[in-house]
């Protein structure tokens, strides 16, 4: 199973010299991925100006959309983006999409929120076929440039439901779920449910399996991860208080144990969520799991 870092980009305070850092470690270690995520109304930089960023200060680990809420861009213009990234990174991009939890980032962008999963399949395949050559609605020339990868970077669903994954099955290469614990049932259930749906779908190779968990791995990690949450999940309400406790993964024993049981459960890879802007996390991982 391989093992890639999203970027801290959800810990307010993020600045230049600390993003390099982290591509620099993330890059020049054994990670098989570099991952972004996406908020709109969220303390965190946007998430294609920084995976270009990202791009820009690394030379070998793919770079992961973690991922991209379709249903709030124009398909054109991220057909646009994500092929300009794939050329500037030489064929690194993996593009990771779903339709998001939060109504007010939709609502903020001028989205629509009813319908998202159904508007996020024909989006992808929209951004196929721009990719292949087709016109954009009025358009007389195609969108270019062209990505580097036949056909466009691998799509990956951000699917944690039953409804998701199936439909997902339709049209995607894999899941990249995500998981608060990391218990062996949960991992399964995903896991079964997406190969599964796979199989029902008359799809030939098996779907890609990635999941992904928050950690804290220095000094004090349950109240660092405790903190982290709060303010995370404070779009839940009142919900979100009795989440947080349940996330096991605030030291090198509970991290270790997680990601054994992800690797058990059939993961292709896991990619892990920091919950500190300290590059030297980058090297606690590293030492930890490697």
């Amino acid at each position: 199973m391989k093992i890639g870092l999203n970027l801290p980009v959800m810990t307010p305070g993020l600045d230049r010299e600390r993003l390099h850092a982290w591509c620099r470690g993330i890059d020049e270690g054994p990670f098989s991925s570099l991952a972004v995520g996406e908020r709109v109304n969220f303390p965190n930089p946007e998430m294609t100006v920084a995976i270009s960023a990202a791009a820009a200060w690394t030379t070998r680990v793919p770079l992961v959309y973690n991922v991209m809420v379709l249903p709030t861009h124009p398909e054109a213009r991220a057909a646009k983006q994500i092929a300009t990234l794939d050329v500037l990174s030489n064929g690194r991009v993996v593009l990771g999409v779903g339709v998001g939890g939060r109504e007010d980032d939709y609502a903020a962008v001028g989205a629509p929120w009813p319908g998202r999963l159904a508007r996020l399949e024909r989006q992808v395949g929209e951004l196929r076929r721009l990719w292949a050559g087709g016109l954009a609605n009025g358009a007389t020339d195609p969108i270019e440039p062209k990505p580097i990868q036949p056909g466009g970077p691998s799509i990956l669903v951000g699917a944690l439901f039953p409804r998701a994954i199936t439909r997902a099955a339709r049209f995607a290469d894999g899941v990249l779920g995500f998981s608060f614990t990391l218990a062996r049932e949960e991992l399964d259930y995903a896991f079964e449910g997406a190969r599964s749906a796979w199989k029902a779908a008359g799809r030939a190779a098996p779907p890609r399996l990635v999941t992904g968990c928050w950690f804290a791995l220095g000094p004090g990690g349950r109240r660092q991860m405790d903190e982290y949450l709060a303010r995370y999940l404070r779009f839940l309400g009142p919900t979100a208080a009795g989440l947080i406790p349940l996330v096991p993964t605030v030291d090198a024993r509970g991290l270790r144990a997680g990601v054994a049981r992800a690797r058990d459960a059939g993961a292709d890879e896991i990619i892990l969520a920091p919950t500190t802007l300290d590059p030297d996390e980058v090297r606690r991982v590293e030492d930890l799991l490697f």
